[in-house]
């Protein structure tokens, strides 16, 4: 019988681990190449393995909330369309990697440590992610938030891996399995949130459960408020050349290079250009350190036909031309509207723009995407009457006019400097050359 074993996908190079959320399939069940077998998630996106051939799903490997390592088995399938079940003692076929299993830790340790410790979140209170694996082991080890935080990273931003947790907790345990907590820390994990009430719910209400991506949007928007002050800015800016210009180029632009032009893209190149000019804008902070980057990759805010929310990357958007932005504006949020984007495409932002206009708004209040420093967010174009000033004399004109609306963290950026980036923004969009002919 010959039979073909379904690894767990790699998607991306910081990913190491998905969740498994539903298996589409049961065992016995036949399944056509490319047929969605389960659908996996990662703290970014989800996604879904299909079936490499035709043939019969034999055997489940994990069940649906597990964790898997990316390049571990997760099923087994018949290619010749036989459904003889395999043995549960039956080895996996191909090379597993042998995970290392920290010494037993004794009963009475084990109960106390799980005692004091609480499950251990996504983010810190300084901001820091946890994956779901290092979480687990963490429960596991009854190790708390606030041991955690000391553990050092050597995952990307200083993340810890498991490799990190599986070093630590031998030496842990050498110290009877406990670390010694400072005052300071005893202090802090004393404190505790004040409760909250729970809600009446009335006879006409409909109770509605938090969807996977909803509840990861919730959870990273309630981080970054705690972490980060937030600071808003605005100005307001005359964007009639860039109208104008889009208006007469459109239809052209989308003869000649296949893509449709938004405004999308025109915002992004401004920001770049402001970015450059304001390169302290374009940090995130890790603890105390703030990290300055030489890249600039624009994440841009994509609403989902779901109702969720989701940031993919424009990643090298300082060397992208009009045209190159243009190009991956569409196919990311094209992908975003089909749940085809990989976790790649999601990850490395540096600065954020999201476009409230789309929606009729005039401007918004942005939460900063973390561990981003600031957020732009776009309002609505419409005209309005204004004063224009010439060397005739002021005059009452009808102008394409829209609100800019920065959000930052004021750990790192103060109001002169947010306020001059944003101007600067500003300034790049009404300098818009309406006679511009390449892109």
């Amino acid at each position: 019988m010959a039979q073909t074993e379904i690894l767990m996908p790699k998607m991306g190079e910081s990913v190491i681990e998905a969740t498994i959320i539903k298996w589409t399939k049961n065992e016995g069940d036949k399944v056509k190449a490319d047929e969605t077998l389960l659908e996996i998630a990662t703290d970014k996106v989800d996604s879904e393995i299909p079936a490499p051939s035709d043939g019969v799903l034999l055997k489940k490997l994990c069940k649906e909330g597990d964790v898997i390592p990316v390049g571990k088995a997760i099923a087994i399938i018949s290619t010749d369309g036989s459904s003889a079940e395999v043995p549960v003692s039956a080895p996996v076929i191909g090379s597993q990697k042998t995970i290392p299993v920290a010494a037993p830790v004794s009963a009475a340790t084990r109960s106390i440590s799980k005692e004091l410790a609480e499950p251990v979140t996504r983010f810190s209170n300084s901001g820091r992610f946890y994956s779901p694996l290092v979480r687990s082991i963490a429960q596991k080890e009854g190790i708390t938030g606030n041991e955690l935080e000391t553990i050092p990273g050597s995952g990307k931003s200083g993340r810890v891996t498991k490799n990190d947790m599986l070093s630590y907790i031998p030496a842990r345990q050498a110290n009877g399995g406990t670390k010694q907590v400072s005052s300071q820390e005893t202090v802090i994990s004393t404190i505790k949130e004040s409760p909250v009430k729970p809600m009446v719910v009335g006879a006409n209400d409909e109770i509605i459960e938090m969807d996977r991506m909803r509840k990861l949007i919730a959870d990273h928007m309630v981080m970054s408020k705690r972490v980060s002050p937030h600071v808003t800015s605005y100005v307001e800016a005359d964007v009639t050349n860039l109208v104008l210009w889009r208006e007469k180029v459109k239809k052209e632009f989308e003869k000649k290079e296949g893509e449709k032009l938004t405004l999308t893209p025109i915002f992004v190149e401004a920001t770049v250009k402001a970015l450059k000019d304001y390169p302290m804008v374009n940090v995130s902070i890790d603890g105390t350190r703030i990290i300055r980057h030489k890249d600039i990759h624009i994440g841009m805010a994509v609403a989902l036909p779901s109702g969720n929310l989701i940031v993919p990357v424009i990643k090298h958007a300082d060397r992208n031309s009009l045209l190159g932005i243009t190009k991956q504006v569409n196919d990311l949020a094209g992908r975003a509207r089909i749940n085809k984007l990989t976790p790649d495409d999601t990850q490395g932002g540096t600065f954020t723009i999201t476009n409230v206009g789309t929606f009729g708004n005039i401007m918004g209040t942005p939460i900063i995407n973390q561990p981003q420093a600031a957020i732009l967010a776009t309002g609505i174009i419409k005209k309005k009457p204004v004063v224009i000033e010439s060397p005739l004399g002021d005059m009452i004109g009808i102008r394409h006019m829209m609100y800019l609306s920065l959000s930052y963290d004021h750990r790192v950026v103060d109001g002169a400097l947010g306020g001059s980036f944003l101007k600067k923004v500003s300034d790049y969009l009404e300098a818009f050359d309406i006679n511009r002919n390449t892109w």
